[in-house]
């Protein structure tokens, strides 16, 4: 199967870039990095460099492609500035327009398209499925444009499954591997009250996720992605403290969230008690359904 992953050298995109070619894919990978001829590489993997917020010649690789993963958007995790917002959206919205608008007619290509459960807003106390209502605020609105966009590839014959993901926890990048230098020196804790809900899921259940819908011709819609026990962020913080031995019961102040990041320590404070109901009505099955096995075999010793 020929693939093609937007934003696949992040995090998630080296995985899941790694697990395709080693089940046989050709794997056409986009950045924005520029990369030596060396890195470009050649069949069974190729690497284009370009600004997928405009359209370009890359697009040509979309329409030689049977399965696409859209994973590009910048980092939330970040102070927010008017224009930084600006390049949140755009890098979300716009690489997704352009990767429908160059499929062609009648496609039976199929399309997952990252999402996020910030979909849902501040969800408080609600228990969230993929029924539950769109939320407020710049990362609910961002969300639902984001999925408006890519939905519009049904248009063409694909078949689109619409990823909302939880925080996804892994050695090699994301929020765990920022997490653990703190921790380890003794700094980390919850954020503010720590009572808001913490969505999770490990890298390897991402990745069996993503595999279950690709090959699942009847899946389509929007899923949840993360594990199926949310637990409350300073819940979090101690099983994480725990896990490698070190206490957790300092909270980050709200006052130092607020004054490092501004308007975006609300992303870290909203919380999302969100449950991958759709992926097991589907039949999915989690090896790390439990965040103690999953920061078990995340933290093992190698």
């Amino acid at each position: 199967m020929q693939t093609l992953i937007t934003g696949g050298t992040g995090f998630v995109g080296r995985s899941l870039c790694a697990h395709l070619m080693n089940q046989g894919h050709r794997v056409t990978v986009i950045g924005t990095r520029r990369r030596s001829d060396a890195e470009i590489g050649s069949d069974p993997y190729t690497y284009i460099a370009a600004d997928t917020t405009q359209p370009g010649d890359w697009q040509q690789a979309v329409a030689q492609s049977d399965l696409i993963v859209n994973l590009t958007g910048r980092t939330i995790f970040k102070r927010w500035t008017r224009r930084y917002k600006e390049q949140i959206y755009d890098s979300r919205i716009l690489t997704t327009r352009h990767l429908v608008s160059a499929l062609p007619e009648k496609s039976r290509a199929i399309l997952l398209s990252t999402s996020a459960v910030g979909y849902y807003g501040d969800g408080e106390e609600r228990i969230l499925t993929e029924q539950s209502p769109n939320g407020e605020g710049f990362l609910a609105s961002l969300a639902r444009d984001w999925e408006a966009e890519a939905r519009k590839a049904a248009d063409r014959g694909v078949r689109v499954a619409l990823m909302r993901l939880g925080i996804v926890l892994g050695t090699d990048g994301g929020a765990l591997a920022n997490m653990l230098p703190a921790f380890r020196k003794f700094a980390g804790g919850p954020l503010g009250s720590g009572r808001q809900w913490f969505p999770w899921i490990h890298i390897g259940d991402l990745i069996a996720a993503m595999q279950f819908l690709i090959e699942r011709s009847d899946l389509s819609g929007a899923f949840n992605l993360c594990g199926p026990e949310p637990v409350r962020n300073r819940d979090f913080a101690k099983a994480l403290g725990k896990a490698i031995g070190r206490p957790a019961a300092v909270p980050v102040p709200l006052l130092a969230l607020k004054l490092a990041l501004g308007e975006a320590a609300g992303a870290l404070l909203a919380g999302q008690r969100a449950v991958p109901a759709a992926l097991q009505a589907a039949g999915f099955e989690f090896r790390y359904g439990r965040l103690d096995a999953a920061l078990e075999d995340l933290l093992k010793p190698i």
